[in-house]
């Protein structure tokens, strides 16, 4: 990583970091007077409420909750609980239909609601930076980076031209971005979603706020550079007095970086504690459930995950008692009446009636703390369905003003097989070529070079017929299903589409029969029929778009980071919707992740990518119990665990180095400029990938 520019670095050698009352600007304090000594953000009682065609929306109910400078708070919660609506509402960006019906956001000691559009506009970007979950949705597709990250910098910071281009570079530099001068003129659609989501943190930090509010900042990122981007951010929360609120599902980047954390759901607060008691010793049932659901790296694999079944309850209608009580496993009468934050014997707060019977261990959670019994390793079957042979795809990139075309080798001598029934697991960091992979097997894009067969037949030179035969039998999960699904058409005719095109059913009635039976067969109500995409949670979309996959009845679907954009209990459904649905009907997946634990919960093989080369393959066990090449280790070292006491006292091992750039690859082994084992021999040797034990491979000079 570069260095923080050169005024962070005046201002942490003069040891001020950020002074909080010396600034200027329309309502903020003078230099010399005293700073605000209360917390920096103070949420009391918020209620926000939305006016939909469905009637009023009670989103958020008396949320309350403060955030310290230099502290890290994470909100962890499921969809739909509430996290991204407080984000929003003290960013002052809730839509038109949405309204703040009562509570009190202090900035400061400034109350934000108070303040008209034209102080809000002050505040946001220069005070308080807001990284969005979605950066596609976020980026505006008609502007070039370079204009996007210097638009708040020439508008905050009163720099020129010149002057915002150069700071612009620094902070594409600063995230982990190279060649970031000639990034600055390409446009979004021409970054990886990791790299998207990295400009966005750029844009983030740009002003030096102090407060960063950042929803689900790496959930695109895989686990180097997210280790790289919230030691960035943890690292200027703590020399420059920032502090962060982190929206996130993934509990192992809570354990690691959060000071307190906040849970929610269904719009309420449900337990808030320092990180350490609500890990060790949850007061919520709530709670106890998330840190069951998560798959860990540091515990043996289970046969499956302890998700929480169900889904929370519609806000659209009244709500009366406990809010989880209908999914809890301890549910009591007195769960009937409205809980309220109260005090716990761990210095944190639980709005569970059941707390104290937590904190006595009367009750726990039905699952135990690794989930169900631990199983063997899955056999690998010994049916070959789908054959890659040298696979390889070149793109011809225009950059720069003067319009270079410039050869980019996404994918390169890439071979592998999977079995029927098989999961084959693909990991690495972004622009890896893992999604192009993905692709050039569904032949949604065209192979430079190499041979792709499914189930003995040629997919490489197969004419449109031959592929529209061959559709029926392999299918995706694409990673987001907001944007794979069609907005204008209900579920019921998203699922039904191909169904009607392959003529697989006659008629009106089996049809909507068979949507029906596919909607339970993905665990949805058939009410959902009529509904849109918009009017149900991401990981119900997910499980629409699963069941548009088995609509086909296919022997191989290609999961591509199917349960990365998913909270930790709806993520673990769809894992074992996914496992059950291969042990009942033989399908095979190619699953592409950033989360390890994951990819080993699921996957019967491993393969590891790096910028386009596979770096080692072999079975899980072998691939997680002993990695032979650095990378992978590196890789395994760096993802986090969800327990705060073994991340407080580790240092991961992060990737140092920048990611090579693909339009200029080093020669020799890719991975030789950021390896802790190489040497001059690495430089002129491209390894091949070999068999280095029996059924295990790496590609790595030193083996």
């Amino acid at each position: 990583m570069v260095p923080y520019s050169d005024a962070i670095m005046a201002r942490v050698a003069q040891g001020q970091g950020r002074p909080a009352s010396c600034s200027s600007g329309e309502g903020r304090a003078p230099c010399g007077e005293r700073s605000f000594d209360g917390p920096l953000l103070s949420v009391q009682g918020l209620h926000v409420a939305f006016n939909t065609s469905r009637g009023r929306t009670e989103a958020l109910t008396d949320v309350s909750f403060d955030v310290d400078r230099n502290e890290v708070v994470a909100i962890v919660g499921e969809s739909g609980s509430g996290k991204s609506v407080t984000a929003l509402s003290i960013m002052g960006l809730l839509p038109r239909s949405g309204e703040v019906a009562a509570g009190r956001i202090a900035f400061e000691g400034r109350d934000l609601l108070r303040l008209d559009a034209k102080a809000m506009r002050q505040i946001r970007g220069r005070d308080i930076a807001m990284i969005f979950q979605d950066p596609m949705t976020s980026l505006n597709p008609i502007l070039t980076i370079g204009s996007q990250i210097t638009e708040s910098l020439r508008i905050h910071k009163g720099m020129d031209a010149a002057q915002a281009r150069h700071r612009a570079a620094e902070l594409l530099s600063l995230v982990g971005i190279t060649d970031a001068e000639s990034r600055l003129d390409q446009y979004p659609h021409q970054f990886s979603g990791g790299m998207r989501q990295r400009v966005m943190i750029a844009i983030g930090l740009a002003c030096d706020p102090k407060l960063i509010i950042a929803d689900e900042p790496t959930t695109a990122l895989d686990v180097t550079i997210q280790a790289q981007i919230l030691e960035l951010m943890k690292d200027l929360s703590v020399r420059l007095g920032i502090a962060m609120v982190i929206i996130t599902h993934n509990l192992g980047v809570v354990a690691r970086y959060a000071d307190r954390v906040v849970v929610m759901y269904a719009g309420r607060v449900a337990e808030q504690g320092s990180a350490e008691a609500v890990f060790f010793r949850p007061r919520h049932l709530y709670t106890a459930g998330l840190l069951c659901s998560v798959p860990r790296l540091d515990s043996e694999r289970c046969a499956r995950l302890e998700a929480i079944e169900g889904l929370p309850p519609d806000l659209g209608k009244p709500q009366a008692g406990c809010r989880f009580a209908p999914r809890c496993p301890h549910e009591v009468a007195a769960c009937k009446e409205t809980p309220v934050l109260r005090a716990t014997d761990t210095g944190g707060l639980s709005a569970c009636v059941r707390a104290d019977d937590l904190a006595a261990g009367r009750i726990h959670w039905l699952g135990n703390q690794y989930g169900a019994a631990a199983i063997a390793p899955s056999r690998i079957p010994g049916k070959v369905l789908v054959s890659v042979e040298g696979l390889a795809r070149d793109y011809a990139v225009r950059t720069g003003w003067s319009g270079t075309t410039r050869t980019v080798k996404a994918v390169s001598d890439v071979s592998f097989t999977i079995g029927v029934g098989e999961t084959l697991g693909l990991v690495g960091e972004s622009g890896c070529g893992k999604s192009t992979v993905g692709r050039l097997l569904l032949r949604l894009e065209e192979p430079t070079a190499g041979r792709i067969e499914f189930d003995g037949r040629d997919v490489t030179h197969a004419d449109h017929g031959e592929l529209r035969s061959l559709r029926r039998r392999f299918q995706v999960v694409f990673q987001d299903p907001y944007a794979s699904l069609n907005p204008r058409k209900s579920i019921g005719d998203i699922i039904a589409e191909p169904l009607r095109v392959h003529r697989i059913t006659a008629g009106r009635a089996a049809t909507r029969q068979r949507v029906e039976e596919l909607l339970a067969q993905v665990g949805l109500r058939p009410d959902l029929h009529d509904r849109y995409p918009h009017q149900i949670s991401g990981g119900q979309r997910q499980r629409v778009g699963i069941a548009r996959a088995l609509a086909m009845e296919p022997s191989f679907i290609v999961c591509d980071e199917a349960v990365s954009a998913l909270d930790v209990s709806i993520q673990g459904q769809i894992v074992n919707l996914l496992a059950d649905l291969q042990a009942k009907y033989g399908i095979a997946y190619l699953f592409i992740a950033h989360d390890l634990a994951v990819v080993r919960h699921i996957s019967t093989r491993v393969m590891v990518m790096y910028l386009g080369r596979v770096m080692e393959v072999a079975d899980r066990e072998s691939l997680y119990g002993e990695p032979l090449h650095p990378y992978t280790r590196l890789l395994l070292e760096a993802a986090p665990t969800p327990d705060p006491a073994k991340e407080k006292l580790r240092h991961a091992a992060l990737i140092r180095g920048e990611l090579p750039s693909p339009f200029s690859p080093p020669s020799g082994c890719p991975f030789r400029t950021r390896c802790p084992m190489a040497d001059d021999a690495c430089s002129h040797t491209v390894p091949e990938l070999r068999e280095v034990r029996p059924g295990h491979r790496a590609a790595c000079l030193k083996l």
